[in-house]
């Protein structure tokens, strides 16, 4: 074990009262870390996909379930987490694969809410039971989500490949849904997401990747150099690919597919459950961010590299001149102030970008778009229009219905989006 690791098994990791059962053996070639809540009704089909893995393949990986729920859930919550618990212990696991699981739902052993702690308790245990090998991946998914075949070879054959970056996010798609109704709200839904996504590559940003938390995956190395998944109860998948960005780099593999769930939740204040819930209620309900959003956010990421971050006034006057808008967004984030302090502390111009993008993050640039969609020139719009007008760039919109731009966005970014522009 590396002394990085070492130290951070001994001064980060999470503690407390809470203990592995199932498989404990150590030297593990990758671990799956999956969070259970009130999930007896899906965990069996997601453990099942897994199982479908070549066994030669599988033998590799420990898989780790946490059973998981605050204190004070609902009798019905606090039920389904004992017959879990119930069934993984009489069985000892499940059939094919190397299964460990954590109790966190007993009296006393309660988390906080939200996946966040979940899934840090989950990948710091495992984290302890990886080989030295610090390409070992460490994989979150969730126990509604399935795999393909070939997901668990994908993973490795990617994090063994010499240079590669430490943290990766998976092609997805979501499972059919029950219903018409739910099927429309939630290809609407990917739509959106994949918008975003297609966005950020256009603008040029280096965190052009989605933030799914079933679909993400390091190495035991980045996981360490970012500090480990943070315990936010709500979008911690976001921000811990954002610190994995700005470490290492978040680079998408090939070679599988995950799917996840498509069915409405109110557990969390984000993500797909939430959204589902709004989109069924009202189709509009969540318009995505303009082409021409994208438009200047590339323009104005041009202009940073081209200028140089030591130029701040002149940046601040480009960001000015590009649109009123995102010249008093600039403006009150103080650019030219922050430019001055990573032009003091860098001396090249590559560390210098570099630093203005550790800035200029996932957060700051959703914070960007926001403000510029407060304007009527970047007003959110129907995700078929934004759609429409994306596919538009490279000459594949003509006609589309929704489930046929979805196919295509599905198409081209699950094979690494070669098809930009």
């Amino acid at each position: 074990m590396t002394a990085d690791r070492q130290r951070y098994l001994t001064r980060r990791a999470l503690t407390g009262p809470w203990r592995v059962e199932g498989e404990a053996s150590p030297g593990w070639a990758g671990a799956v870390v999956i969070p259970a809540c009130d999930e007896d009704d899906w965990l069996d089909a997601t453990l099942a996909s897994l199982a479908a893995n070549p066994a030669d393949v599988r033998e590799k990986f420990l898989i780790v379930v946490v059973v998981n729920q605050t204190a004070g859930v609902a009798d019905t919550v606090a039920a389904a987490n004992q017959r879990t618990l119930k069934q993984l212990r009489r069985a000892n696991g499940y059939p094919g694969l190397a299964l460990a699981w954590i109790d966190a739902a007993s009296p006393g052993l309660e988390l906080a809410g939200g996946p966040g702690p979940p899934r840090r308790l989950g990948l710091d245990r495992a984290l302890a039971q990886l080989q030295p090998d610090d390409t070992a991946p460490l994989i979150c998914l969730d126990a509604d989500t399935l795999v393909d075949s070939d997901y668990l070879n994908a993973i490795l054959i990617h994090f063994s490949t010499p240079g590669v970056a430490g943290g990766a996010v998976l092609p997805y798609a979501h499972q059919p849904a029950a219903t018409p109704a739910l099927q429309l709200a939630i290809d609407r839904y990917e739509l959106y997401l994949r918008c975003y996504t297609f966005g950020l590559e256009l603008a040029g940003s280096p965190y052009a990747f989605h933030t799914i938390g079933s679909a993400m995956a390091c190495n035991a190395r980045a996981y360490v150099r970012c500090g480990g998944m943070n315990q936010r109860a709500a979008a911690e998948d976001f921000y811990f690919l954002q610190a994995l960005a700005k470490t290492d780099a978040v680079v998408q593999l090939s070679g599988t597919c995950v799917h996840p769930s498509a069915r409405p939740s109110s557990r969390v204040i984000f993500g797909t459950g939430p959204a589902l819930n709004r989109l069924l209620v009202d189709a509009t309900a969540i318009p995505a961010y303009p082409l021409a959003a994208f438009v200047l956010l590339k323009t104005f990421l041009d202009q940073v590299k081209a200028i140089g971050v030591e130029n701040g006034k002149r940046l601040q006057t480009e960001a000015d001149l590009l649109h009123p808008q995102l010249g008093t967004f600039c403006r009150q984030q103080r650019l030219e102030v922050v430019c001055s302090r990573l032009a003091e502390n860098h001396r090249l111009p590559a560390q210098m970008q570099r630093a203005f993008h550790g800035w200029f993050d996932s957060l700051k640039t959703l914070q960007l778009l926001r403000f510029l969609a407060a304007t009527i020139d970047f007003a959110p719009q129907p995700v078929e229009q934004v759609a429409v007008g994306f596919l538009g760039t490279i000459d594949l919109s003509a006609g589309m219905t929704l489930d046929r731009l979805l196919w295509k966005l599905r198409e081209m970014q699950n094979n690494g989006g070669k098809n930009l522009p």
